[in-house]
C-alpha cells in the first residue's frame, strides 16, 4: 500500500500529475556536495550522525528523490517546501487561522487590494537578505503558463514592491478563500538566484544545492534517502522563538510498509507517515510506540475517500443509480474489517471532522444517504433498472447489461480490499461490480482520459476551507483531459457558480460561507458526483526511544500533525517538529 495523503494538489494545477509511488533502492552512504557540508560530519554516512540529535523519517518518499525544487510540490525531496524553502504564512488547523511567517503581517485594505509586510531580518542561506522583491518575483513565475498557480493571474492584476518590506496586490476580484490559500501554500524563491531561469528550468529543473530560507539544508542525497541539516543562523529562532529540535533530519525512502515496521519496531525510525495495519497491537504492546489517539481510529482525519463514479457512462450518468450505488455500499465493514477501525465512515457530506461547523445537519437528515442494501434494491427498481434476465444482477433501463468495473492501484492493499467489499456489496443489491488492480501509471492514465467506470481517490484533504473541497468536485469546465479535478466529470453550473460564489466570501465570515456551503450539500447529496466512503487517516507511529512529546491527544500534549507529508509541514507538521524533546531530557 502506498500513502495517498501524502500530498494537498495545488489549486488547479492544469496538467500535472501527483507522483507516481515507485519502490525505494539501495542503501550505500550518501555523499556531502562541497557547498552544503559546512559543520556536517565528515561524509554525512547516516550511521555516523549523533543519533540523540537525528530524527529518522519515512512514508513521504517511495523511490529515488526527483528533485529540490519547490515550484513541483507534488515530487520534491522531502523537506524542499517547509523546511528548506517558506511560505508567507502557515496555517493552523486547530484555530484555524493564519499564522504569520516569512510575512510579519498580511491584510486587505479595500476590497481589490491585499498589502503584505515582509518579516525585517530574514536572509537566504547564502546571507543576502528577503525582501518584497522577492515575494514579488515568486508570485510572477506563476505568469508561465506551465506553473502551478498560473491560474492566480486571472484574478491578480499586479504585485508590486512598494519598499522593501511591503508588497501590494492587486486584483480583478477579491477570490478570498483562494488567495488564503496562496498565502500558505506558496514557496519563496531568491530572486537574485532565480531571475535568469527559463520557463523550463523553473518547472522541471532539478534545483540542486537550493539557496532558501528555510530552517534545514540538504546536506546530503542518495537513491533511497535525503539528509537535512539544521541551519544554526536560521531566523525563526529569533523572530518566531523556536527552534526545530532535531539537528539532523534523515528521511528514508522505504521499499514497503513491512521495512518501515521493522525499522520502527527496532528503533531504526523515529516517524512513519505510512499505513500500517495493526497498528492497535503496536500502540498497546510494549514496543514504545504512540499514535494521536491511544484508541481508534488512533490518526487525525487527513483527507475524504470517494467512489468517484465516471457520470458520462451510463448507468453512472443517473443521479438515482449513483444513489442506489452509495446506499448499496457497506463502509462499515470495510472499516472495520479493511482498516481496523483505523479510519472513521464519513458523514455523506465527506466534509471532514475539522470542518464540522460547516455541515448543514438538516440537509443531511433530509437527503443523506446510509448503507441499506434493502433500501438500495428499491431506489434501483424505483428509477426503473430491474434483472430482466434473472442472473441476479440489475441491467440497465434500455435491457442492456450493467457490468462495471472498479479501479484502484495494484499493491495499495487496503484500497484493494475496499473495492472487493464494495464489489460485494453492490452485488447483494444486484449491481454487478467488477475489481480491477492497474498499475499506478496506468490508472493515471485512464483517469486522466476518463477512461474508467469506478474509481476510489482521495486527493483533496484538510486545507483553510471547504472551498478546496467543493472546487475539486463542481470545477468547471470538463476538458478533454481532467489531470487534478473533477475525475467524475460532473457538469453543473449552478454549483460551479455557486463555488465561484464561496471563493468570494471572506475566510473569516463563517455564517456566509455555511450559508453557500449548504447549498452545495444540498446539490452533492442529491446528485452525488462522488460517494464518501471513509476519512483517511493522518497515518502518523512514533517512536518514543530517542525522542518524545509526539502529538497526542492527551492533556498538555502538542496538537499538531507528526506529519512530513509534502504540502503539511505548513500545516502543522514544523510546529511539531519544534516541540520535540529528546527522550533523555
Amino acid at each position: 500500500m502506498r500513502n495517498r495523503a501524502r500530498m494537498m494538489i495545488p489549486l488547479v494545477a492544469a496538467g500535472l500529475l501527483a507522483a507516481a509511488c515507485t519502490g525505494g533502492g539501495g542503501t550505500p552512504a550518501p555523499s556531502v556536495p562541497q557547498e552544503q557540508s559546512q559543520g556536517a560530519v565528515a561524509d554525512a554516512n547516516p550511521d555516523q550522525l549523533p543519533r540523540n540529535e537525528t530524527l529518522y523519517t519515512t512514508g513521504t518518499q517511495w523511490g529515488p528523490p526527483a528533485n529540490y525544487n519547490p515550484i513541483r510540490e507534488w515530487d520534491s525531496a522531502v523537506g524542499t517546501k517547509g523546511l528548506v524553502y517558506e511560505t508567507l504564512f502557515h496555517y493552523d488547523t486547530n484555530a484555524a487561522k493564519l499564522v504569520p511567517w516569512l510575512a510579519e503581517s498580511g491584510s486587505w485594505t479595500d476590497d481589490t487590494t491585499y498589502e503584505l509586510k515582509v518579516r525585517q531580518g530574514v536572509k537566504w542561506s547564502d546571507g543576502q537578505p528577503f525582501t518584497a522583491k522577492d515575494v514579488v518575483f515568486s508570485f510572477e513565475l506563476g505568469k508561465m503558463e506551465t506553473i502551478p498557480y498560473h491560474q492566480l493571474w486571472d484574478w491578480l492584476k499586479s504585485a508590486e514592491a512598494v519598499d522593501d518590506q511591503t508588497v501590494k496586490f492587486t486584483f480583478s476580484k477579491a477570490n478570498y478563500q483562494q488567495w488564503d490559500y496562496m498565502l500558505y501554500s506558496r514557496s519563496m524563491v531568491p530572486e537574485h538566484i532565480w531571475k535568469d531561469r527559463s520557463e523550463e528550468e523553473v518547472l522541471d529543473g532539478t534545483n540542486d544545492n537550493p539557496v532558501a530560507t528555510g530552517a534545514y539544508t540538504f546536506l546530503s542525497k542518495d537513491q533511497d534517502r535525503v539528509v537535512l541539516q539544521r541551519r544554526d543562523d536560521w531566523w525563526g529562532k529569533t523572530a518566531l522563538n523556536m527552534e526545530p529540535k532535531p539537528r539532523y533530519i534523515v528521511d528514508i525512502a522505504t521499499p514497503s510498509n513491512e521495512v518501515a515496521m521493522g525499522m520502527l519496531l527496532q528503533k531504526g525510525l523515529d516517524l512513519s507517515n505510512n499505513f500500517l495495519p495493526g497498528v492497535a497491537n503496536l500502540v498497546k504492546g510494549d514496543f514504545g510506540l504512540t499514535t494521536y489517539y491511544n484508541e481508534p481510529p488512533y490518526m487525525l482525519s487527513a483527507n475524504t475517500a470517494w467512489l468517484v463514479p465516471n457520470t458520462t457512462k451510463k448507468p453512472m450518468d443517473d443521479p438515482a443509480f449513483r444513489k442506489a450505488l452509495a446506499t448499496s455500499i457497506d463502509v462499515g465493514k470495510i472499516v472495520e474489517s479493511v482498516y481496523g477501525n483505523l479510519v472513521n465512515a464519513a458523514d455523506p457530506t465527506g466534509l471532514l471532522p475539522q470542518w464540522e461547523q460547516f455541515i448543514d445537519k438538516d440537509v443531511v437528515a433530509k437527503s443523506g444517504f446510509s448503507f441499506d442494501t434493502g433500501k438500495a434494491k428499491q431506489l434501483l427498481a424505483d428509477a426503473g433498472y430491474k434483472d430482466t434476465d434473472g442472473d441476479g444482477f440489475v441491467e440497465n433501463k434500455d435491457g442492456s447489461k450493467i457490468d462495471l468495473t472498479i479501479i484502484v492501484p495494484s499493491g495499495w492493499t487496503d484500497w484493494m480490499e475496499a473495492a472487493r467489499s464494495i464489489s460485494a456489496s453492490a452485488k447483494s443489491a444486484g449491481i454487478q461490480i467488477t475489481p480491477e488492480f492497474p498499475d499506478f501509471n496506468a490508472l493515471v492514465e485512464q483517469r486522466a482520459k476518463g477512461d474508467f467506470d469506478l474509481l476510489i481517490n482521495n486527493e483533496r484533504g484538510l486545507s483553510n476551507s471547504p472551498y478546496t473541497y467543493y472546487e475539486y468536485i463542481f470545477q468547471l469546465p470538463i476538458r478533454k483531459q481532467q489531470n487534478t479535478v473533477n475525475f467524475a466529470r460532473y457538469e453543473n453550473k449552478k454549483a460551479w457558480d455557486l463555488v465561484q460564489q464561496l471563493d468570494h466570501v471572506k475566510t473569516d465570515d463563517i455564517p456566509g460561507m455555511q450559508k453557500i456551503i449548504s447549498q452545495l450539500q444540498q446539490i452533492h447529496l442529491d446528485d452525488l458526483p462522488v460517494i464518501p466512503l471513509w476519512y483517511n487517516g493522518l497515518w502518523a507511529q512514533h517512536s518514543t526511544a530517542v525522542w518524545k512529546n509526539w502529538p497526542s491527544s492527551a492533556e498538555g500534549a502538542p496538537k499538531t500533525g507528526a506529519v512530513l507529508w509534502r504540502n503539511w509541514l505548513e500545516l502543522g507538521g514544523f510546529e511539531t517538529l519544534t516541540q520535540l524533546q529528546p527522550a533523555g531530557s
